[in-house]
């Protein structure tokens, strides 16, 4: 087969090509032939899927195309992916007459799916005279013929593609000598039953798209970077700085900017990948660190950028290199410049007046809070258990003064949950292997965490999980007390097509003190499995 990277998709169907050779060499019972049925199916679904991915593929050339504005290179590649996908479909075509024809020598007609779609599974003797023919002539060698004449044909645009109906002894997966002496249509259809036979039929199929998924594949990276159209112009401005003192002269320079919407770049930041928004933009975001200040407070650094597009199909990179400049910041919070506090929980304020100098000797008071005095001058840390609180001011006894303070009710931690390392797709779906260990992380809201970290401790201790298999349990509901699960037992039991209910049953929160309180929320996350 072709070699180069294999989608999951792909992976799974060569998972099931060697399951079904297994199969092939146990003694048959209707349990097996129920499995063979069961890959027959399967398989039938993924190649319909497939067969619609590769229709969008050529589509996809053709938008290519079109924004390349139909250069004569570029339609000859359109046409052949066009020819490629009429191939193929003339190959499967082929491959369900061999298939009906199949059915009706087995007098099943054709069936439909389902467990009781066939007459009878078995049929090894009517298999063998329609597949081998009584002098070598039954159906299976002209397949034969028919495959390896697409896998020529692919193998013009991908040099990879290798034969898809080899003898025993040309095939790597055949490793028994006894099966060695075999011709193509001997080692697949020889002894077989019915439905081993279709799911034969399937597997080949299921071949067939995915050599056409790699020819399209090369073709569309052929028309993918032909050529770099600018459609979206604007102009641009960068000042030396935006602030400039009366009587000095504001310094920048104008110029156009260019962009291709078809276009799409990879970036980075300091060597590390940026996210890069639909109109080609990198978004920069980075907190600034502290650095060499000098006598103004002021630090000087630049930053590295990166872009990398495809050139002509080949990789162009562009660096840049911006200066910026850190000014030392300067830790003075007055209590008039906090706008609220947080309920119930530490907030540290530092008080000071300029005025005192020396001199500023604080007491702290106040209504509708618990005040808790600092190690050092001014500070404060204020608990509150009401909806405002006031607080007073005195140095040496005089009073100086009071501030009233609006309290926040503390927000929510968002529950997130974490399976095989990434937070799970509620959308798309989460593969079974990886909810083998599972854990719920509660995140603070950042702003809160980033003004009271030691308030903002949150944690997932108790919650329930259920395997759900259509409307109903597929196993009883388990409960974990604390964020982390094993689900080996889900795993177990799991099929493609159900999902997790996971509903959280308590949070709580650990305050600056080292105390607990539970949090007043719920959560459900409904998690499809692949």
């Amino acid at each position: 087969m072709a070699g180069g990277k294999e989608t999951p998709r792909q992976k799974m169907i060569g998972m099931m090509y060697l399951v079904l050779t297994a199969l092939l060499a146990l003694q048959v019972n209707s349990a097996i032939l129920l499995k063979f049925k069961f890959l027959d199916d399967s398989l039938s679904t993924i190649n319909q899927k497939v067969s619609t991915a590769n229709d969008g593929a050529v589509k996809g050339i053709k938008a290519q195309v079109e924004k390349n504005h139909n250069l004569p290179k570029d339609v000859a590649v359109l046409k052949k992916g066009e020819e490629v996908r009429e191939k193929t479909k003339q190959v499967i075509a082929y491959l369900q007459d061999v298939r009906d024809k199949l059915l009706v020598a087995t007098e099943n007609g054709k069936a439909g799916k389902g467990n009781n779609a066939y007459k009878n599974m078995s049929m090894e003797d009517k298999v063998a005279i329609t597949m081998l023919g009584p002098s070598k002539n039954g159906l299976a060698y002209k397949m034969k013929d028919e495959l390896n004449g697409y896998s020529s044909y692919i193998k013009n645009i991908v040099p990879a593609a290798t034969p898809l109906a080899l003898d025993a002894k040309e095939d790597p997966g055949v490793t028994e000598q006894s099966q060695k002496s075999k011709n193509f249509a001997e080692l697949n259809f020889e002894n077989t039953p019915l439905v081993a036979a279709l799911a034969v039929l399937s597997q080949k199929e299921a071949e067939v798209l995915k050599y056409e998924s790699d020819a399209l594949s090369e073709l569309s990276k052929q028309v993918g970077g032909q050529i770099i159209v600018f459609d979206k112009i604007g102009a641009f401005a960068s000042a030396e700085s935006n602030t400039v003192a009366a009587g000095t002269k504001y310094k920048a320079e104008l110029f156009l900017t260019a962009s291709a919407t078809g276009m799409r770049p990879s970036m980075t930041l300091n060597g590390s990948p940026l996210q890069v928004g639909p109109d080609g933009k990198g978004k920069i975001e980075f907190t600034a660190t502290p650095g060499a200040f000098n006598a103004e407070g002021v630090a000087k650094k630049t930053w590295t950028g990166t872009v990398r597009i495809k050139n002509n199909g080949r990789d162009t990179t562009f660096k840049v290199e911006v200066p910026y400049m850190v000014t030392k910041p300067v830790m003075q919070i007055q209590s008039a410049s906090v706008q609220a506090l947080y309920f119930k929980c530490g907030n540290k304020l530092t008080v000071t007046v300029p005025a005192l100098g020396a001199n500023y000797k604080p007491g702290f008071s106040a209504s509708g809070a618990q005040v808790i005095s600092g190690a050092k001058t001014g500070e404060v840390t204020l608990v509150p258990n009401s909806g405002e609180v006031t607080l007073n001011v005195s140095s040496n006894g005089n009073a100086i003064g009071s501030q009233t303070f609006k309290v926040r009710p503390i927000p929510k931690p968002d529950i997130k949950c974490i399976v095989g390392g990434r937070e799970a797709n509620e959308k798309q779906g989460t593969p079974i292997t990886a909810v083998r260990n599972l854990s719920l992380r509660a995140v603070p809201d950042q702003g809160f965490a980033n003004f009271l970290p030691e308030d903002a401790r949150f944690r997932v201790t108790r919650y329930e999980v259920t395997l759900v298999r259509g409307r109903r349990p597929a196993i009883p509901t388990m409960t974990f007390e604390g964020p982390d699960a094993n689900l080996t037992n889900v795993v177990n039991s799991a099929r493609e097509g159900d999902r997790l209910y996971i509903e959280v049953k308590e949070v709580r929160r650990m305050n600056f003190r080292g105390e607990q309180e539970e949090v007043r929320m719920t959560k459900q996350f409904n998690v499809p499995l692949l």
